[in-house]
């Protein structure tokens, strides 16, 4: 299947493809890096994925990436890597092209937020060429405990629950099912400080998620499955992507 993802720079970074061997590797050796895996980071899905780098234009420092499956429909779901611990079959009667985004991650040594801006103006670009209705994928936290979540879980409870339409059913053995178990208010303040960065901006663009997370401790991580309409984003959020990917 052929994709492709127009030519981006802002400030001093820019976005591009993967375009080789050498080019992947660099991608392995950051996620490793940036996850902390005692293994390179690698599975069976880097091969059929494309891979989307953020470097430093000065030095050619690899600065971010993440990889992407481009579906057809969502009969492909099974296929995916969200659907090793989630039941998707839901998603199954979706039509429109779909992406799967994953494996995001930021070097450790870099703080800079127009890393994340570059990185969704690709994204919104990689979106827009190729005709993409539907983004999702794994929004992971740090670790295993929920404890360190509860305001965040229960944000994600009150607001942003996947419509019963597309909620992904329970398959991974190990699962923290907050929308059924919690009954806090969430406090805002408390949930948005402990809520990823990559899981807020989802939630900007109306993002939705499933009702239970997935405890992974191979990665050390609890993830949601979430999912985005691309033509549910608020026009204003939208203009903002755009303006990025220019």
């Amino acid at each position: 299947m052929h994709v492709s993802l127009p030519q981006l720079s802002k400030g001093r970074y820019r976005a591009r493809l993967a375009e080789h061997a050498t080019d992947v590797a660099g991608a392995l050796a950051l996620r490793t890096l940036a996850f902390g895996t005692a293994e390179l980071d690698r599975d069976r899905f880097d091969d059929i994925c494309v891979h989307v780098l953020v470097e430093d234009i000065r030095t050619g420092t690899l600065v971010c990436c993440f990889r992407m499956l481009v579906l057809d429909g969502g009969a492909d779901i099974p296929t995916t890597y969200s659907a090793q611990f989630y039941e998707l079959s839901a998603l199954g009667s979706y039509e429109g092209r779909m992406v799967e985004m994953g494996r995001f991650c930021i070097h450790p040594d870099w703080s800079d937020p127009d890393i994340l801006r570059v990185a969704w103006g690709a994204m919104t670009g990689f979106v827009d060429t190729n005709q993409i209705e539907m983004l999702f994928g794994c929004s992971s936290f740090a670790g295993t405990e929920t404890e360190d979540y509860l305001d965040a879980f229960a944000m994600l409870k009150h607001r942003h629950l996947a419509p019963k339409r597309w909620l992904p059913k329970v398959k991974a053995p190990n699962v923290f099912r907050f929308a059924a178990s919690l009954r806090r208010n969430p406090d805002a303040k408390k949930a948005m400080l402990r809520m990823p960065p990559l899981l807020k901006t989802y939630l900007m663009m109306g993002g939705w998620v499933s009702d239970h997370a997935v405890v992974d401790n191979h990665m050390n991580t609890l993830h949601v499955f979430t999912g985005v309409e691309i033509g549910a984003i608020p026009p204003a959020r939208k203009r903002l992507l755009r303006a990025v990917a220019g």
